[in-house]
């Protein structure tokens, strides 16, 4: 049964936008490819897990990325690599129902996919009647491609993603920059070339050199997406807890644009001397008696 439903809005706080914007498709994002030159107007995608998150960013983006670093961000595990299916799910439904404008992309998790384009069919279209989302992310290269023209061909768009791939984070024996030898780059090329050649509408290419994105970007026909890669690709996407300044330990590629974790911080603390003053809650805030 899906989890996707309709709020009640009477009484929820995850009121609807009061005037929904026409959602973007996977074509009209595939349409959006750039000339590696900047010459066309950027990709904006930034991660959701939440119904509030998503209304809040969705009027900004055009892709909002249900990505399994949930497993970090909202769950605290050590790494993607213990994501399921079912906190995707969870998660997906959510941003989707809090969404209107943006194309809802959802990851999947590490062993929902790899072992063969059957599997990896099986656990994308659950996802996908699951949440209501448009598309699925997977992570890999030349050995994805046949999967990749699997899912594409029966239906389900899929983003790609090379270079840095968390969830191959205990093969590649941690986060560094991808790409630094020459025999890695082209290694990363060849992929991007072949997940876009096997029909992926996109391509996220991580924490790699720049000029392994640049040539990318200038080589494959679909959109790139970059995080650590360079201003050259059709798009950038960042974790919004990591961009908003939520935590205090980030990649390197990542702008602070905020400090919500400052500003949380000291208006909880503003809150708790007020409730051991007992000055909150005031006269704004109870019901009196009514004579």
């Amino acid at each position: 049964m899906s989890t996707t439903f309709t709020i009640d809005t009477a009484t929820s706080r995850a009121n609807p936008t009061p005037a929904p914007m026409k959602r973007l498709t996977v074509p009209a994002i595939r349409a959006r490819k750039g000339d590696g030159q900047a010459g066309g107007e950027p990709l904006v995608m930034l991660t959701a897990y939440t119904v509030r998150n998503a209304q809040l960013l969705d009027p900004h983006c055009d892709m909002l990325l249900v990505g399994d670093s949930l497993g970090q961000v909202i769950y605290g595990l050590p790494s993607t690599v213990p994501v399921t299916l079912e906190m995707m799910a969870a998660h997906g439904a959510a941003v989707v129902r809090g969404s209107y404008h943006s194309v809802v992309v959802i990851d999947m998790p590490f062993g929902s996919y790899e072992a063969s384009p059957e599997k990896a069919f099986e656990s994308a279209a659950w996802l996908l009647k699951q949440t209501g989302a448009a598309a699925v992310k997977l992570e890999g290269g030349t050995a994805m491609a046949p999967t990749v023209a699997f899912l594409s061909e029966r239906g389900i768009p899929v983003m790609g993603h090379v270079g840095l791939t968390p969830q191959a984070v205990n093969a590649l024996g941690g986060y560094g920059a991808r790409g630094r030898s020459a025999a890695e780059a082209a290694k990363i090329v060849a992929d991007a070339k072949a997940v876009a050649n096997a029909g992926a509408f996109a391509v996220v290419i991580e924490g790699v050199v720049e000029p392994i994105a640049i040539e990318i970007t200038r080589s494959i026909a679909c959109p790139t997406i970059g995080i650590g890669a360079s201003a050259q690709c059709d798009g950038q996407v960042l974790v919004t807890e990591d961009m908003l300044g939520l935590f205090e330990r980030t990649a390197r590629f990542v702008k602070k644009f905020d400090d919500l974790s400052g500003r949380i911080s000291a208006a909880v603390e503003q809150y708790a001397d007020e409730v051991r003053a007992r000055s909150f809650p005031g006269l704004e805030q109870i019901y009196p008696q009514k004579d």
